[in-house]
């Protein structure tokens, strides 16, 4: 953290009705795991104390059912010694004030930790030295507790509200001492999501239940071979639509955003602007990838994976010549498909275009980025741009990219009028920025005590930063694609880990967990048929090996180096509570894995049965380490839709490319996971090491694969090594 004045940090002013209002600089305290590095901006967070008591957080993340705003605002109302009934927050618009405001990563808790319980302390001293001046007491002999200043000798106390306005001309105290983990009431204990409320009664506001004066409804057209264009149109029969208004054509957004070509129906309502999109008659140039599909993709990968791939991302010791020597090399070849978030709510936005400006009202994860785009498209001033965050149903990475905002952006602006663009199913599912499909091979030996002596992991994917970036970032296109891969955590003498790029017109992004959940399917898998083949128990043969940091760590997170004590914690935990080693009924197997992402650490074992080569999961534990918990209840069910998430991945979804498109329309093709097939029972575990907290969101899906797949493989002697499995199930 830069040097920062304290007066800069803080600033506390008199809020409107006599309340208090702090503004807390994020920018200029957020660690360095900040996209980019800290940014300079203004005050960020806003935390408002209303006469009435209530106290009121603006939150400056997209909330899309992790529970961000209740463990945000948790920060502050702990060290603030806040009555949670009165805790209210607030999701913020766009503004360069709130500094970063990106929502991914797993970060949101990991940037806030420091900043926003500071602030919660901070108040809460204001609020004591304020209280003792009225009283004409020492600050020292004020305890707080549930919004009150309370002074035992006098037996009095006083509400935070009705101290508000006068503490808000106290000097901002220096040095503030936050709470001991020991004298947490809040943090670290179970607590209802503040969304729960409004979500189950129906008041919760997402993208899609935004209205504003004047909105027109648009449903879009759009390429549905990647890369296609539109070369013309006849809109006479979408116009004899009743309620259609216009119709209009969205050029193609360049690199990063993809806005693909396609052609807007605007009508009255979404009903009629499907109707009117029916009716259209497009002619389309199919553009330079239509010849493009998995199958293709899949016979270039294979070809590369068997031979010396065209970047070395990172290798220790000779792992070919060792291999070369070796009487007995054991090796496995892993495919993963293309994977779409497919989000319970499509994609939509709110636009209105007016003299010169914009203002969306977009369930977006990175509304700077929205913001961004929106101007460049427009060829507006980012300050002509504002953007409103909503609730979101689901993300996943998906929302991260801004070409649903832009399109809206773009038709508003073609219309002069305020429009809502609403995705059907179909265009979410073929319009995505998709998980890579990819094919790993990895060859090993084993050494005379059964430890591996050589490693050889060769990966090829369609890289995700070619989406997004013209030229390679600094190290080649391999070191991000091959996360979960070359920076496995296993002590083998030699080894190496290399790339080779798969060309692809598909539109790649951010998927829950990213490279790790087709790498560590690859290497977790593969460690057990090693276990396997040196006659070991698949527990301790990893506990033997988990090592310190052999490759080059990032250098955006230097507060978080990778432990090895850590790993081996999660392990040893998730096995101890499965029971590994007991015996289990009959017919039933176990399978485990482990892995390093989003700087946190996670554990899971399986328990399965196979019978009449039917697949049922009985149980699956799970322990993670992400540092202290702020809500426990929020962490499990993290961790629980991380399972779920990787489960229906590793059973049921693929999408497949023909034609340079997406075969696959809607949930009858695109399958996910059903409740019928979830585990009987998930159990959740937590290691609390004394660290900073990193997060919850993402470490849990990338061993679920592997960890199936090593169940199935005890169960029926049968490796599974391509994903979906390739099992049926009970």
């Amino acid at each position: 953290m830069s040097a920062v004045n304290r007066r800069d940090f803080l600033k506390v002013t008199a809020a409107v009705g006599g309340g208090l209002l702090v503004t807390i600089n994020l920018a200029a305290c957020r660690d360095r795991g900040a996209a980019g590095g800290a940014k300079a901006a203004d005050p960020s967070v806003f935390v408002r104390i209303n006469p009435d008591n209530t106290i009121v957080v603006t939150i400056p993340k997209s909330e899309m059912g992790q529970g961000v705003r209740t463990s945000l605002a948790m920060l502050v109302a702990e060290e603030l010694d806040a009555d949670w009934n009165q805790v209210r927050a607030e999701l913020a618009y766009y503004d360069p004030k709130f500094g970063d405001m990106g929502t991914g990563g797993s970060s949101s808790v990991r940037q806030n930790w420091m900043p926003l319980r500071t602030a919660g302390a901070t108040l809460r001293a204001m609020l004591v030295a304020t209280a003792a001046r009225e009283w004409g007491v020492d600050p020292a002999e004020c305890t707080t507790d549930n919004s009150f200043v309370h002074h035992a000798k006098g037996d009095r106390k006083l509400h935070y509200g009705g101290l508000a306005a006068k503490a808000a001309s106290q000097p901002i105290p220096a040095g503030v001492k936050l709470k001991a983990k020991s004298e947490w009431k809040l943090m670290g204990k179970d607590r209802i999501g503040i969304d729960v409320g409004p979500i189950t009664h129906g008041t919760a506001q997402y993208g899609l239940d935004v209205k504003v004066p004047g909105m027109l409804y648009a449903s879009i057209e759009r390429t549905l071979v990647f890369g296609g264009t539109v070369t013309s149109f006849d809109k006479a029969a979408a116009l004899a639509v009743p309620g259609v208004k216009d119709v209009v054509e969205i050029k193609g957004v360049g690199i990063g955003v993809t806005v693909h070509p396609g052609v807007a129906v605007v009508a009255t309502n979404t009903w009629a602007a499907m109707q009117g999109r029916k009716a259209l008659t497009i002619q389309w140039d199919a553009g330079p990838h239509a010849a493009e599909s998995s199958e293709s993709y899949l016979a270039t990968m294979r070809a590369a994976v068997e031979k010396k791939g065209d970047e070395t991302v990172n290798t220790k010791g000779d792992p070919d010549g060792v291999l070369a020597k070796s009487a007995k090399v054991i090796s496995g070849v892993f495919e993963t498909p293309f994977l779409s978030h497919a989000t319970m709510e499509p994609m939509n936005c709110t636009a209105s275009f007016k003299d010169g400006q914009v203002e969306l009202w977009s369930p977006t994860q990175y509304p700077d980025m929205a913001t961004a785009e929106v101007a460049k498209a427009l060829g507006l001033k980012p300050e002509k741009v504002r953007v409103n965050l909503t609730m979101m149903g689901g993300g996943f990475g998906r929302r991260i990219n801004p070409d649903f905002s832009v399109e809206a952006a773009l038709v508003s602006k073609a219309i002069g009028q305020p429009v809502k663009v609403v995705w059907t199913r179909e265009d979410d599912l073929r319009h995505d920025f998709y998980r890579p499909c990819s094919v790993h091979r990895i060859d090993a030996s084993l050494g005379a005590d059964g430890m591996p002596e050589a490693w050889r992991h060769r990966v090829s994917t369609p890289s995700i930063d070619v989406s997004y970036q013209e030229k390679p970032p600094e190290g080649g296109w391999g070191p991000n694609e091959t996360d979960g891969s070359a920076n496995m955590s296993y002590r083998i003498p030699n080894r190496s880990c290399e790339y080779t790029l798969q060309a692809s017109g598909v539109p790649r992004g951010w998927w829950r967990a990213v490279s790790t959940t087709h790498g560590m399917f690859a290497v977790e898998s593969m460690i057990d048929d090693l276990a396997a083949a040196a006659g070991k128990d698949p527990v301790e043969y990893r506990l033997a090996m988990i090592d310190g940091v052999w490759w080059k760590q990032p250098p955006d997170f230097p507060e978080y180096p990778f432990r090895a004590d850590r790993l081996k914690g999660v392990l040893q935990l998730a096995a101890d509570k499965a029971g590994w080693g007991k015996p289990l009924p009959k017919g039933h197997a176990m399978g485990i894995s482990c892995g390093y992402d989003h700087l946190s650490y996670a554990a899971e074992v399986f328990e399965v049965s196979v019978v009449n080569d039917r697949l049922r999961i009985h149980r699956v534990v799970v322990a993670a380490d992400a540092g202290p918990v702020v809500n426990p209840n929020g962490a499990r069910a993290m961790l629980e839709g991380g399972i779920i998430m990787g489960l229906s991945a590793a059973l049921k979804e693929r999408v497949t490319i023909k034609g340079g498109g997406v075969a696959q329309k809607n949930f009858d093709s695109y399958s996910l996971l059903r409740i019928n097939a979830a585990p009987v029972v998930i159990e959740s575990h937590f290691v609390e090491t004394d660290t900073a907290p990193t997060g919850f969101g993402e470490p849990a899906v990338p061993p679920v694969a592997a960890g199936l797949a090593n169940a199935i493989f005890r169960a029926t002697g049968k490796r599974l090594r391509t994903l979906p499995l390739d099992i049926k199930l009970a």
